[in-house]
């Protein structure tokens, strides 16, 4: 039999049995793909594991400088704090974890930089000056700076701009060129905290430092003579008021001591006067009551003092009472006892 004969009867034999054919090509696939077979229970077991490895992928640590928002299919739903949660697993909540303990700075004007318009401002007093501040802020709520300010570095560089505008212009440029400093940044800040609070940016400012406050370059110059100008003016009032202090007690002491001194004598001069009259109004009622005799008791009392004063006194040796007494007061003696005492006889 020819070649040719024999790849006829294979075909003829090929169209003949068809089925055959079928299973002979599945046999030779089933040794090339070798399916396994489970049981149930193994296919519980591995179920069981797939679920468990899709559910702790809701597990997530939050670290101590980081806060975590969890978002529901792609919206925000919660802020957790640092330690270990559960979200719903994947792809139904995911967790984002940013970091807020960073502190970060944003700068406020070119320090050192030429004019600029932009960080002139309008004081209280309708002058101009220039300002610089750097803004020390940190993340407080992670959602809110996430998904509640599309930018929230520019919105915290307007929000500051507004305040510190703010804050200068109700203050007097000498007291933000020199004294109110500090108290100008502090106001800031709070004016800033509000107004980020206001808008829920979910930022808390730190603090502000206030770098630099001058007048415009083209007038520096005549604001520092008048800068000089003050402190002399200053100089020269503290001094007077050193002055004031020094002869101003001196004189209300003084005045004090003479107001005191006229008090007593007034009081002295009222107490005397007050007793001579109780003394005359004693006299008096003497007086009314008898007559004669006090008459003699002050003529005695005259007499007494008279004589007092007298330097030589002759008695009459024949005791005929007070008549018997007769003072001797010569005339040609001019100088008391007191002023004689001493003089040669």
């Amino acid at each position: 039999m020819t070649e040719q004969s024999q790849e006829a009867l294979t075909d003829s034999a090929v169209s003949d049995h068809p089925q055959d054919l079928g299973g002979l090509a599945k046999e030779k696939l089933g040794e090339f793909f070798k399916i396994p077979s489970f049981s149930r229970r193994s296919a519980a077991l591995v179920l069981s594991l797939a679920v468990f490895a899709w559910a702790s992928t809701g597990l997530y640590k939050v670290q101590p400088d980081e806060q975590g928002v969890i978002l529901r299919f792609g919206r925000w739903v919660e802020t957790t704090q640092p330690g270990l949660h559960f979200h719903l697993p994947w792809p139904i909540e995911t967790a984002l974890l940013p970091r807020v303990t960073q502190v970060n700075q944003l700068q406020l004007g070119a320090a050192g930089g030429g004019a600029s318009r932009e960080k002139q401002m309008l004081t209280g007093d309708e002058n101009i000056v220039e300002a610089d501040c750097a803004i020390v802020w940190q993340i407080k709520d992670a959602g809110l700076y996430l998904f509640k300010v599309a930018e929230p570095e520019t919105a915290l560089r307007i929000a500051a701009e507004s305040a510190l505008r703010e804050v200068i212009a109700r203050t007097p440029i000498q007291a933000a060129l020199s004294d109110r400093r500090q108290q100008i940044a502090d106001e800031t800040r709070n004016v800033l905290q509000k107004l980020l609070d206001s808008e829920q940016a979910g930022i808390s400012v730190m603090q502000v430092q206030l770098q630099r406050v001058d007048p415009p370059t083209t007038v520096i110059d005549a604001f520092n003579d008048v800068q000089r100008a003050r402190a002399d003016q200053e100089r020269a009032r503290n001094e007077a008021e050193a002055y004031a202090n020094d002869i101003l007690p001196r004189a209300r002491g003084e005045a004090e001591r003479i107001r005191q001194e006229a008090e007593a004598y007034r009081a002295q001069a009222v107490n005397l006067a007050e007793g001579d009259a109780k003394n005359f109004l004693s006299v008096y009622q003497s007086y009314a009551q008898a007559k004669e005799v006090t008459a003699w008791r002050l003529y005695l009392e005259s007499v007494d003092e008279a004589l007092r004063k007298s330097s030589k006194v002759i008695i009459d040796s024949s005791g005929k009472g007070v008549a018997s007494v007769q003072p001797f007061l010569p005339l040609t003696e001019t100088r008391t006892p007191a002023t004689s005492a001493g003089a040669p006889k």
